[in-house]
Order: structure tokens, then C-alpha cells, then sequence
């Protein structure tokens, strides 16, 4: 698969679209996915077509092993390397150093490399003392293709070695392509020719007591307002007897503890 244009350029990017077109084939890896259009390429199908849809993305971080400061060293050198033997070659080649200056821009490249290494890895104070490697893994591979040249890629993958073409083709009978409405669905409303379906006549002789029951009103009945009580006392008069109650109980604490202190006097 390539991102270049027809010239050769890079591909301009567009507005992302939804896929369209029929299912040809389901593959539970992007490689039997890649196989399957490389074989409808190989037979000379058009295969700009054909779209691969991924369904059910993850984001798959593989770690690869331990990080510590010598291979965080090792990693900046090895960087650092690659550049100043880029430097060297250029004034090997366009200035008076010859080979010396390449072999120089190595050796400090790699130094200046394994140096901020060290210092980018001693900066993160040990949060992330692992290296690994992160990828965008589809559940599933879908190969669509549109719908008057569907027929013919399931034809061309049916020929495909080892089946991978034959389980996967076409979608189920009466399902609809990829991103296009189902037909067999229709919005909810009356019946094609805008009538409501009438009811069958009565029977001839039939009176009121044969006729079926009307359907249940489903309107909510109105609520009753509640009925308050008004013979009860009032709030005030509640309160008012609780400061009578509270006013006696603090009087007959005040006479009982003055009966005690005169029992203790006259002991």
C-alpha cells in the first residue's frame, strides 16, 4: 500500500469520509486483509474499488524491556552517530577534512548524543524506566468494495489459495451494503398509500354485547387535591403548649431541688 499520487508526490489529504460499498470479505488480520486485495490485484481487478475498513480499534503499547542509563546512553550515542556521520560526509566531501572529518563527525555525534540521553533519561526521575513500541490494532478487517463490481471481487477472491476468500464474501441475504440504509426498515408510520388499515365490519345481527371492548384510555386521571385536616391545633398552638410543658418541667426541677437542699439543712 502506498500514500503517493499518481505523479509520484505525496497524496493530497482530504476530509475523512464513512466507507461505502458491499462487505467481499471479513479477515480477523490486517495481512489476510492485505493478501486478499494484493490477489484481486494480481487478477486484474480494479482494485480502487476496494476500501479495507477496520473495525474495533485498540491502541497496542508493546513494551520491549527495561530502560536504565546505560542503554539510554547507548540510544542517544547510536542517534547521535547518525548525525555527525551525516555532518562528517558532507565536509569530507565539500571541504579540505577528507576522512578525518568523518570519522571526527562520528565520534562527537555520538558523544553529544549519549549525553542528552543521559540528561532526557535522568529527567524523567524514573516514571517510565521502560522502553516499547505503540500501535493502532483493528478486531476485525473489512473489505468493501462498490456495489456494481461487488459480484465479481467475490468471484476473484473465491479463487483464492487456502480459502481466505470464501468464508468472509458478501453480506448475509436481505442485509444492506456498508453505510447504505436498510430496505427493509421503514419508518414508523401508516402503511405505503398514506391509509390506516380499517377494521372489519360487524357481523349481520350482532348488537352492542357482541361488539368488542373499547381499548384502554391511557389519559392519566386527574388527582384528587388532598384534603387537609383542619379540626387539629395550629402550629402555634403546638408551640405554645410545648413552652407550657417545658415552663412546668422547669418549675418542678426548681421545687425539687430546693426540697433536697432543705433536707440536707435540716441533717
Amino acid at each position: 500500500m502506498s500514500n503517493l499520487g499518481p505523479m509520484g508526490g505525496p497524496r493530497r489529504i482530504t476530509t475523512p469520509t464513512p466507507p461505502s460499498g458491499e462487505t467481499i470479505g471479513r479477515y480477523a488480520t490486517y495481512s489476510e486483509a492485505q493478501r486478499a486485495v494484493d490477489f484481486l490485484s494480481d487478477e486484474h481487478f480494479p482494485v480502487q474499488n476496494v476500501t479495507i475498513v477496520g473495525t474495533g480499534l485498540q491502541m497496542v503499547e508493546r513494551v520491549t524491556g527495561r530502560l536504565t542509563y546505560g542503554r539510554a546512553a547507548g540510544a542517544g550515542a547510536a542517534s547521535g552517530a547518525w548525525f555527525g556521520l551525516l555532518i562528517g560526509l558532507m565536509l569530507s566531501v565539500f571541504g579540505p577534512g577528507g576522512s578525518g572529518a568523518l570519522l571526527t563527525g562520528i565520534l562527537v555525534g555520538a558523544g553529544f548524543g549519549m549525553l542528552f540521553g543521559v540528561i532526557s533519561y535522568a529527567l524523567t526521575g524514573g516514571r517510565r524506566d521502560f522502553t516499547s513500541s505503540s500501535q493502532i490494532v483493528a478486531g476485525e478487517y473489512t473489505v468493501l468494495c462498490l456495489p456494481q463490481m461487488a459480484g465479481q471481487a467475490r468471484e476473484v477472491l473465491s479463487r483464492l489459495p487456502n480459502g481466505l476468500g470464501r468464508d468472509g464474501g458478501g453480506s448475509p441475504s436481505g442485509q444492506a451494503p456498508w453505510g447504505a440504509p436498510d430496505p427493509t426498515q421503514r419508518p414508523w408510520g401508516p402503511p405505503p398509500g398514506g391509509t390506516q388499515p380499517s377494521m372489519p365490519p360487524p357481523r349481520p345481527g350482532s348488537g352492542p354485547a357482541d361488539q368488542p371492548p373499547p381499548p384502554p384510555s391511557f389519559e392519566k386521571a386527574p388527582e384528587s387535591e388532598p384534603v387537609h385536616d383542619l379540626s387539629g391545633p395550629t402550629y402555634a398552638e403546638k408551640m405554645e403548649e410545648a413552652r407550657r410543658q417545658r415552663r412546668a418541667a422547669e418549675a418542678q426541677a426548681r421545687e425539687d431541688q430546693q426540697r433536697e437542699d432543705r433536707e440536707r439543712s435540716e441533717r
